[in-house]
This record gives structure tokens, sequence and C-alpha cells, in this order.
């Protein structure tokens, strides 16, 4: 079997050293023949960099890295065109360093193409000149591929007035490949998220995104397909419906995908089922974004949202919703028909994410070394169907919950704040779980099913009374088998439980 490319974004090197290769090479081609300025947006490690650099060897014409390949056919591969390459890989934490960085990548290019340019002191003129000269001295027009085009202000999004600056910045550097478009052939811009035209790609207003148009739902990462033919040598003997479950899920519109970071670990490491792709970097934004949102976790799945909301966001108007699904914590379950165009119904993308993000905010949230024993412990009384013993855990639960969570705010009022924690807790184990579970009488705020029971919780702030709702709204009548109906009251002053009851039916 041909070894695993992981951690391999060089196109050469995998042909070369015969590393196994998914064919992308149609898709590219399709791109390269309807467009000329594209955008793309996708989560990190899904193998844009890679895409990205399989295009730059077809324009550069290296016919003997596609020998059997879909394109190999359909491509001429007697032009070649001057490609230049830009890729924000490094840390950049100043406007200072961004045109350092700059500089130095387009010295780069400048060596590699054998130029020589006079404008070498501010970046967008030296890049300017780099095109015209490349054209001139090719005879062709230049292709222009950029990767992490985001990176240098992502890297900077807790501090705002900074990455301002930062995006002024590449704004005037983007702004010349519009200027120069009498000397381009293509340009393609890749990243996590896709910020407003109007603050960073107002010079490039024919960026067309392809980001979810549903021919190019499958350019990046690998398919069931995929995992059912190329890999099937890889994964025998393992249970691939779990597979799925854990690593499936990813919708761009076309099929849904598999994050190619996880699989490949996942062959790796002996087929062990682990949180490959979450471990790589959470952003600590996130988590300060979900605090101002009032930690109402539950409704991440589920949550419906309109197009325009998945299409950009601005840096001065960060919405949590656009941020989670454009950064891959989040992915479209189904689309929904609007009046005016579609909207979105939105979800975590499988088991993987779904366990390992409600556990980072819960490590955000709790004492880290009373986080494990109290998730042992409640999972283990759910499997029992010990009820009765759940009080104290959830109460451990709660006073485990750091100070400085509900300092300068008032989230401890939120019925929403509680529930969250719960869900957060409950999701981070393997159970089966609905929040705010529908009937045909109303909602209840959490069901649970373990250990072949079912637990029906209903939460208050205060006062009220939790248990009484449920038995008076017969939410339990959905389910069949043991069934336990679970009423707590929280105290927002004890930041605690101050009633809690239960029955079974």
């Amino acid at each position: 079997m041909k070894k695993l490319p992981v951690g391999i974004q060089t196109f050469s090197e995998i042909i070369n050293e015969d590393y196994l290769y998914i064919d992308k090479t149609g898709i590219a081609y399709s791109l390269i023949d309807r467009f000329k300025y594209v955008f793309l947006s996708r989560p990190r490690r899904f193998g844009k960099s890679l895409f990205l650099d399989t295009l730059h060897n077809i324009f550069e014409g290296n016919r003997e890295l596609f020998r059997g390949l879909l394109i190999e056919k359909l491509w001429n591969w007697e032009v070649k065109y001057p490609v230049i390459r830009i890729s924000f890989s490094g840390g950049i934490n100043s406007t200072a360093d961004l045109e350092a960085d700059l500089l130095y990548i387009l010295q780069s290019n400048e060596k590699r193409l054998g130029l020589k340019c006079e404008n070498r002191v501010r970046p967008q003129h030296f890049f300017a000149e780099l095109i015209e000269k490349a054209y001139e001295k090719y005879h062709q027009k230049v292709v222009i591929l950029i990767d992490e085009y985001d990176k240098p202000i992502l890297d900077n999004i807790e501090n705002i007035p900074e990455a301002l600056l930062i995006r002024n910045g590449m704004r005037n550097f983007y702004t010349k490949i519009k200027e120069n478009d009498r000397y381009l052939r293509f340009a393609f811009l890749t990243g996590v998220s896709k910020f407003a035209k109007v603050s960073i790609f107002s010079g490039l207003n024919n960026l067309e995104d392809i980001s979810l148009n549903p021919d190019y739902g499958n350019i990046c990462g690998y398919t069931q397909l995929d995992l059912d033919t190329t890999f099937a040598p890889y994964l025998e003997g393992v249970d691939m419906e779990k597979v799925k479950r854990w690593y499936n899920g990813y919708n761009f519109l076309g099929d849904t995908v598999y994050n190619p970071f996880d699989i490949l670990l996942f062959i790796k490491n002996n087929h062990r089922f682990k949180n490959y792709w979450f471990e790589t970097s959470t952003p600590s934004f996130l988590i300060e974004l979900i605090k101002k949102n009032n930690y109402f976790i539950p409704r991440f799945n589920g949550l419906q949202v309109n197009e325009s909301l998945l299409n950009s966001f601005d840096i001065q108007n960060l919405n949590l919703e656009t941020i989670l699904f454009q950064s891959g914590y989040l992915t479209i379950k189904r689309q929904l028909p609007l009046d005016m165009g579609f909207g979105y119904e939105l979800g975590f993308p499988n088991m993987e994410v779904r366990i390992s993000f409600n556990d980072y905010i819960l490590q955000s949230m709790t004492t880290v070394s009373e986080n494990e024993p109290i998730r042992r412990e409640l999972f283990a009384l759910l499997m029992s169907g010990d009820v009765a013993s759940l009080e104290p855990a959830i109460k451990r639960l709660f006073a485990s919950i750091a100070y400085n969570n509900y300092t300068n705010n008032d989230i401890a009022r939120f019925e929403g704040f509680y529930a969250s924690v719960l869900y957060a807790y409950f999701s981070s184990m393997v159970v089966g779980m609905i929040a705010e579970d529908a009937s045909n009488m109303g909602r209840i705020d959490l069901t649970l099913v373990a250990g072949g029971r079912t637990f029906l919780f209903e939460f208050k702030v205060s006062d009220g009374e939790p248990l009484e709702q449920i038995r008076k709204m017969k939410y339990y009548e959905k389910y069949e088998g043991e069934r336990y109906l679970i009423g707590i009251v929280f105290d927002p002053k004890a930041r605690n439980v101050s009633k809690f009851e239960w029955e079974m039916v």
C-alpha cells in the first residue's frame, strides 16, 4: 500500500515519493476553465494548501506529475504560465510584521521567476511591478495563488485596532490584482474566513466565491466513495459506520466529506478514535464570543440562519454563528427554502466536533482537576439509572465553575446558562441527546438517552415547578421504556441547584 501523506502539502512530493493521492485534478480543470478570479473558504487542515500547490504545478506545465490523473488529457501542457505564490504561514502581530513578510514573500517570487524589480520598498508597488515584469519576460499571462489570505487578520482578531490596520494594509495589497487585470490569467485565494468585500476585497469586487457552489463542494476533503474505494485496504476490519459518525458530516453543498487530517491520522494511529482535527487549534476568542451569547450552546445544533449570514463578516461586527461555520465547528445540515433565496440549518458536523467542542467549553469554565471525575460519575449514574445520586454530582459540577466566569456579566440569571453547562457536560460523553426536544405539547429543555433509558430535564431559575411542567405537558409520551422526569431549579445567587425533583414513569 502507498504511504499516507500526513502533513504533506507539496503535490510534487506526494507524486514523486509515491504517497496516496485522491485525484482532485478534474475539479481543478473545471475551476481553471470556468473562472478567472476565485475565492475558496474552508476550515483549517482541509487540504486547501495541497489543492493550491496542485494548481501551481498545472500552470507551470509539469505534466510528468499528472500521468494517469484526470487532467492529463484535458490540459495544454505546452503552455507554461508564470506563477506568483503567496502564503501567510508565519505569525504576524503588527502592520510592520505584515509589510516585512510581504516583502520577503515577493523577493522569493522575484528570485524564482528570475526577475529584478525596482519598486522594492512598498509591498503593493513591488507586487504590481512583479506582475507586469513576469508577463513581459514569459510572454504569458500571470497566475496568482494566495494561501491563507486571512491569517494575518485572524492572528490579531482579539486586538481589533491592530486587526483593522492589518486589514487596511492587505486591502491595499490585494487591490493590485484588479488593477493589473490585463496581465492576469487566473487568481485563486483561499482562507478560513470570508471577510466582507467592503472591508478587504473592495478593490477586487469581481472575485467569485465558490465556497458554497455545489459544483465545488468536494474540492477539499475525502468523500465516502474515497473511503470505500481508495482507502478500503487501509480500513479493513474497521466499523465504518462508527468512522462515519465520528469524522464525516462536513457539508459544503456537495457530498458530505471527511476532514483529510482526521482520516490520515486515524489510519496512522491504528484506527484509534480521537479528536485529531480539533486538537490542532481552537481560537480562545471563540470562548469570549460564546460568553457574550450567554452560553446557550444547545442552540448551536439546529441553528437556522439565512444565506447572507454564512457569506461574510466584518472585524468590527463579529458574528458567532458565521465564525463557527467558517472555522468548521458548525456545518450545513440542510437547506431551508425561504420567500427570498435559501436559509440553512446548522449543526455540529460529527461526534468528534460535538464532543470536543463541548469539552473545550467545559475546560474554559470549570476547575480542570474536577472536570473528568464529575464527567465519569455522571456518565456512570446515567448508565445505571441512579437518578437519585445525580443531584450531588450536578451540584459539584456547578461548584467547580470558576468565579471569573460570572464577573462583568449577568449570565447567572439566565436559564440558558445552566442548560448550556449541563448540555456541554452530557454532550462531551457518548450519549444520545436532544436539546429543546419538541413534542406535540411544546419543548422540553433537554432529553438524554443512555443505558436504554430516557431522561427528560426541565430547568427553571429562581422559582417554578419544572417537574410539574413535565407532568402537565406530558413531554415523555413520545418515548417508550424507562422514562425519568427531572426538574431542576437554580439559584442565581448561589449559582447552583436549589431544588432537584424526579420521578419515573
